[in-house]
This record gives C-alpha cells, sequence and structure tokens, in this order.
C-alpha cells in the first residue's frame, strides 16, 4: 500500500496510468463563450476571501481577467516576471512557444499587491505556487486552480460556468467595448494575427447589434388601434 507525504493511503487514481484508455468524461463537450460580468467575477473575489489561498486565488482571476492571460501562461509565471514599476507582465512561454509582454491596469495591480508582499514568505519558485507540503514553491495545478474558481463561483451565486477562459474572454470583450485598438487586444492576447482575434471577439460582443436594433424607431401606428 502507498502512502502519500503526510502518510495517508495514496488513492489509486494518482497512480501513473490510472485513466490509460479511459475517455474523458467532457470529450467532444463544447463550451460556448459565456463571459462572466464584472459584478460576477468582483462577487467571486469578494467569496475568496482575505487567507492566504484566498489571496492567490484572487491573484490568479487577476492575471486572467486584467492581463488576458490563458491559465497554462498565468501558472508559468514566475516573481521575477511582474514588474510593478512599468505595469508589465512577461510571459515567457505562450501558445507556440511564443515570449510577449503584456501589460496590466493600475486596479490590477493593487489587487494583487497583497499577494505579492506575502510570497516572499514562500519558497523561491512560481508566482502562484503550492503552498503546503513538499512541493511547496512549485507551479499551482491547473486541474486545482480550475476546481478552486468553480467551488468559489458556486459559493458567490454564480449561475454561469466560470473557468479561466472565461475571464480571458471576458477581458477581451471588455477591452473592444471601451474602443481599445483590435491591434493592441492582439498582442495582448498573444493571437499569431488580426484574423484570430476577429473570430475570438465574434459572437461574444454583440452590443453594437443590440445598440443599433435597441435604437429603432417605434411604429407609427398606434398597438391598441384595430389591425386589419
Amino acid at each position: 500500500m502507498l502512502l502519500n507525504a503526510a502518510g495517508r493511503r495514496r488513492s489509486p487514481a494518482t497512480m501513473p496510468g490510472h485513466h490509460r484508455g479511459r475517455p474523458p468524461r467532457n470529450k467532444g463537450r463544447l463550451y460556448p463563450a459565456d463571459p462572466p460580468t464584472v459584478e460576477e467575477i468582483v462577487a467571486v473575489m469578494r467569496c475568496a476571501g482575505q487567507t492566504a489561498h484566498g489571496l492567490r486565488v484572487r491573484a490568479l482571476i487577476v492575471v486572467l481577467w486584467r492581463a488576458g492571460l490563458r491559465i497554462s501562461e498565468a501558472l508559468a509565471l514566475a516573481e521575477s516576471d511582474l514588474d510593478r514599476s512599468t505595469g508589465a507582465i512577461l510571459v515567457r512561454r505562450g501558445k507556440g512557444g511564443k515570449r510577449r509582454e503584456v501589460g496590466m491596469d493600475r486596479w490590477g495591480w493593487q489587487q494583487i499587491e497583497p499577494w505579492l508582499n506575502f510570497r516572499p514568505a514562500l519558497p523561491v519558485g512560481a508566482l502562484l505556487c503550492v503552498m503546503q507540503g513538499p512541493t511547496a514553491g512549485r507551479p499551482w495545478s491547473p486541474t486545482a486552480a480550475r476546481r478552486t474558481l468553480r467551488d468559489l463561483a458556486v459559493t458567490a451565486g454564480v449561475r454561469r460556468r466560470f473557468a479561466p477562459h472565461q475571464l480571458r474572454h471576458a477581458y477581451a470583450v471588455e477591452m473592444a467595448r471601451e474602443g481599445v485598438p483590435l491591434t493592441v487586444v492582439q498582442r495582448q492576447l498573444g493571437h499569431a494575427n488580426l484574423g484570430i482575434t476577429s473570430i475570438y471577439l465574434q459572437g461574444i460582443d454583440n452590443s453594437e447589434i443590440i445598440n443599433t436594433v435597441l435604437a429603432r424607431p417605434a411604429p407609427t401606428s398606434p398597438a391598441s388601434a384595430g389591425l386589419r
């Protein structure tokens, strides 16, 4: 019988090859782009609290939402990749192994500052790291991060899927609505070309269509009049 670092019985599901040959439960399932609102994201951040674990979750939400990073990019960040003096975040290995530098707004830096002040008390390593046990300092697991966000969203009463990539979608939509040039959004998101960014926003930012239709004039004939 194998034991874990705490001396407890190790689950067979953690053994290599346990899931080999088994298709994932969500295989083939497509998740539509359904970014959460600002109010929903802030509600989840409030539910995270001010404990050490809560500060880490809030920091993760901030870099996903206010810098538009992918979950893999966020969890691969090192402490030295954040430059508070210039407001820049260095993504060393983005999609396709590409390196890029992105920015984050002042509000985002204010929200992440408590975690940045707490992080030096932990072993040197990833910015968003494991906090306890022999693996302390190593990158936080994407599976554990996703589960934490999902559980907090349920606690906060968010009635939609709350996943890391949905926060990235929310970032892109907000940037587009604020009138930020599409080329800037492209570089922030790390897309290979502008066409990908256009497709990325298509279908999730319909504010122009909705506002145009909403502004249509009313019919000249009163609705109470008899229709023939």
